[in-house]
């Protein structure tokens, strides 16, 4: 039995856009065609693309996930050999977060909004978050950052409307990003770069000076830290990973 792309996308929940794009860069080519040419997705294709939604929602890039699985198809390597690849590029990832950690204790994604507000006014900006619960936290891991005196500094004059306008325009730029993801945009495509450049600025003119390295210290925590993944997987699931990529994506561009 086959499926047609539009059955594919419903059991998978992807979009169609998705499975198109993973079929022109050979990731998941469908192994039959309709007499009409279109695309037909055998059992065995299913089983790939369960593989790969796997290791997308690890946060693996593309060319990753293709390596591993054209290894285990064409048997280049054993289950154990498979596994130790595995490991080794968790292992690495680990250690990149780990020097993106040690370098995040310089940023800062100060959740210091409120100041001014009663607590009746916070909960209506805000909805269930509280910007008191995490103060002490955010003081002692960025009180003595620039970012943070700058972050203070800007946001000490905000008026109960200025809040909700920075929150609206903020959650307006994260709702953009997860239509990119759920219409099949790659991370690294045009549109998505661009919106993690207006993600930046926008820290930059709402908050802290925000340069393309401290953002990416940032992509990294929405993915390591689950209290931020938590905020973004609300939004849309894999939108923490899938912004950090373009978020990543975007610096690489501006830094080539």
């Amino acid at each position: 039995m086959s499926h047609s792309v539009g059955q594919v996308a419903g059991f998978a929940g992807v979009t169609v856009r998705t499975l198109h794009h993973y079929d022109d860069i050979g990731l998941l080519a469908p192994s039959e065609r309709s007499r009409a040419g279109h695309r037909r997705y055998t059992d065995a294709d299913l089983d790939r693309l369960q593989q790969i939604l796997f290791y997308r929602e690890l946060g693996f890039p593309l060319d990753e996930v293709a390596a591993l699985l054209d290894d285990q198809a064409t048997g280049k390597a054993d289950p154990r050999a498979h596994l130790r690849r595995q490991h080794d590029l968790l292992t690495a990832r680990i250690e990149r977060l780990r020097k993106m950690a040690a370098a995040v204790e310089h940023a800062m994604e100060a959740h210091t909004m409120g100041i001014g507000l009663t607590p009746e006014e916070r909960f209506e900006v805000f909805g269930d978050f509280d910007p008191d619960q995490h103060e002490d936290e955010v003081r002692e891991r960025w009180g003595d950052t620039d970012a943070h005196r700058q972050s203070r500094q800007r946001t000490a004059s905000y008026t109960k409307d200025d809040w909700k306008r920075v929150t609206e325009e903020f959650d307006s730029l994260h709702l953009r990003m997860a239509d990119l993801m759920s219409a099949g945009a790659p991370a690294d495509s045009e549109e998505a770069m661009d919106t993690a450049e207006e993600h930046r600025l926008f820290i930059t003119g709402a908050y802290y000076d925000c340069g393309h390295e401290m953002h990416t210290c940032l992509g990294e925590m929405y993915v390591a830290d689950p209290r931020f993944t938590r905020t973004y997987e609300d939004i849309r699931p894999g939108l923490a990973v899938y912004l950090r990529d373009a978020i990543v994506a975007n610096a690489a561009r501006h830094n080539g």
